[in-house]
């Protein structure tokens, strides 16, 4: 008798993909930021800076090119000791990195975010199908003419009498 240990041969991969999901998220949750875009607006949320001469610090939303906070695009946190916060608008598609520096100089966080391009609802179609798409036997959305009908119609019979053909010649006996 054969005994199945399904637990023990998918436990390692298991345990290996919630260290994964850990490891991503763990520092994220940990470093005190949440990042989040609404269309085209780059929003974060710390609690993690205190305030030092009215000041709380600085988040920067960095583009693929730039390492620095002092390169990217610079907004003042403001909140409250509950929470800080800051966004950016119209903030093109791609990949972005958000670095938030309290006013102490210690870094809050630090998050990559990709913002999604933003379609526009007032877009309409420029052509329609004048019957609509053709769905069963044949093209999808193209009408074809009667010599193409009749090409393929010719090769389906020929391959439907071949097939006869050889099955009716292995059905025989081999005689010698």
């Amino acid at each position: 008798m054969r005994i199945s240990k399904p637990l023990l041969r998918s436990g390692p991969a298991a345990a290996a993909a919630a260290t994964l999901a850990l490891a991503l998220a763990g520092p994220a949750a940990a470093a005190g930021i949440s990042v989040s875009t609404t269309g085209s607006t780059v929003s974060v949320v710390t609690s993690a800076c205190v305030q030092v001469n009215g000041n709380w610090g600085t988040a920067s939303l960095l583009s693929s090119g730039q390492t620095s906070p002092s390169q990217g695009r610079q907004v003042a946190l403001s909140g409250t000791a509950a929470g800080q916060s800051a966004a950016w608008s119209n903030v093109g598609s791609g990949t972005y990195t958000v670095v938030v520096v309290c006013a102490n100089g210690s870094t809050a966080g630090t998050q990559a975010v990709v913002v999604s391009p933003v379609s526009s609802p007032s877009v309409t179609p420029t052509a329609s199908p004048s019957r609509g798409v053709m769905g069963g036997l044949g093209g999808g959305s193209t009408d074809y003419g009667t010599v193409t009908l009749v090409a393929g119609g010719s090769l389906v019979g020929t391959g439907l009498l071949a097939t006869a053909w050889f099955l009716r010649r292995r059905s025989r006996a081999s005689h010698l």
